[in-house]
């Protein structure tokens, strides 16, 4: 049986605990709940006795909370595991963990502070993490319901056409554990500089992106028994499109790719998953190639 892997907020149980139990719970899948707790004790004036006190008093009181939290929320005999742990750098470790051990997703609450200067663990796991990770919002829509997948049908690289099968699969499981319709969406983005210095037709360059896609939806559309009337093509930047159509229909999760990049460039592109994020306020899980 797989397993998910829980990040809970640093107080509190936040809004990742509750989800993450619930969809483990649905698609028939081990849970493992991690808690962080970290504090400087340095500067305190003990000896290493002391100090190794008060981190296991600390260690002890939020494993108790968390103990309590996960006794309201588990589902039956659902298996879960609890660990409480003294680390300051959750993403490190996070990713560390799902290097060693395999994980169908990542469920994290959603932090959206970040600044050019500042790449919160969010980011991180999103551009470093094995596993695919769902972000979990705080302040959802209200009703929402469908899963909404967001594919990349321009794409023409075997490595993307792969990522678009695995978004789709994912979804439609999901789809089939919450017991909702499953949505379907793809953007086609004109290229602004060919746009502005008008050497492109607008609509006919999407009218030929559509054409150019037919061949990629009917096979996916073959393989996971759904209705090519499923596969909605949009014109817009992706996020934008993305955004859009998770709104209008209410989605309660967002399934799509993420290809991060690293560094300066990172800070300041970000990816189409970032910007998204930037957007809804609903959970969105991000699968790399």
């Amino acid at each position: 049986m797989g397993k998910i892997l829980i990040i809970v907020d640093r107080e509190g149980t936040g809004s990742a605990l509750p989800r993450g139990l619930e969809l483990a719970g649905r698609l028939g899948l081990d849970a493992e709940v991690c808690a962080f707790v970290h504090a400087q004790l340095g500067q305190l004036k003990l000896q290493g006795a002391g100090r190794s006190s008060i981190k296991s008093h600390l260690l002890a009181k939020r494993k108790e909370e968390l103990e309590a939290a996960v006794d309201k929320l588990r589902a039956g005999k659902q298996k879960v595991r609890l660990r409480v742990l003294w680390e300051q750098d959750v993403s490190h470790w996070v990713c560390e963990r799902c290097a060693d051990e395999a994980f169908e997703f990542v469920v994290k609450t959603g932090q959206r502070s970040e600044t050019l200067m500042h790449t919160s663990t969010d980011w991180t796991l999103l551009r470093e993490c094995a596993a695919p990770v769902l972000i979990v919002a705080d302040n959802k829509w209200r009703n929402t319901a469908p899963v909404l997948a967001a594919l990349d049908l321009t794409a023409t690289s075997a490595t993307k056409k792969k990522l678009n099968d695995a978004i789709l699969r994912e979804a439609v499981e999901l789809a089939q554990a919450m017991g909702e319709k499953i949505n379907i969406i793809a953007a086609v983005e004109v290229p602004a500089l060919l746009k502005e210095l008008d050497l492109v037709d607008p609509g006919k360059y999407v009218s030929d992106a559509r054409e150019a896609m037919a061949g990629q939806i009917a096979t996916l559309a073959r393989r996971y028994a759904l209705s090519e009337k499923l596969f909605k093509v949009k014109r817009g930047p992706v996020e934008k499109v993305i955004a859009s159509e998770a709104a209008a229909r209410r989605a309660q999760i967002v399934v799509m790719g993420c290809v991060g990049r690293k560094g300066v460039r990172a800070k300041l592109l970000g990816n189409t998953a970032e910007k998204v994020l930037a957007h809804l306020h609903t959970d969105i899980l991000a699968l790399k190639p």
